[in-house]
């Protein structure tokens, strides 16, 4: 008898396994659309940021590096958006959560 209610037991979890992945699933193309409309609208801020912290460079011969760390906020958040678009991880991106920390730091 208490095999019969393990298997009952497990069986639920796997339905609900399977529930929550399909939920998660289409909650993508959510992501997708509010994300995607975020990321893109910043990607061309960073753009700007980029040709602004060109001409600077080349007029001051050194970067500015407050905006190639808002640039890098940026690649981070990219990256994660990816990662969750493509099925490898099921951590939302912003604007579902908060701002993940960095990839990687300035260098002189």
């Amino acid at each position: 008898m208490a095999d019969v209610e393990a298997n009952i037991v497990q069986i639920k979890m796997k339905n609900s396994k399977k529930r929550k992945e399909r939920e998660e699933a289409w909650m993508r193309i959510i992501v997708l659309i509010v994300s995607g409309i975020v990321l893109s609208v910043w990607r061309c801020f960073v753009i700007v940021l980029g040709i602004i912290n060109f001409f600077y460079a080349v007029f001051k011969a050194k970067r500015m590096k407050n905006l190639a760390e808002m640039s890098e906020v940026w690649n981070t958040q990219w990256y994660v958006f990816q990662r969750y678009m493509i099925f490898l991880d099921n951590k939302r991106p912003f604007p579902f959560t908060k701002l993940q920390k960095n990839i990687s730091k300035f260098e002189r």
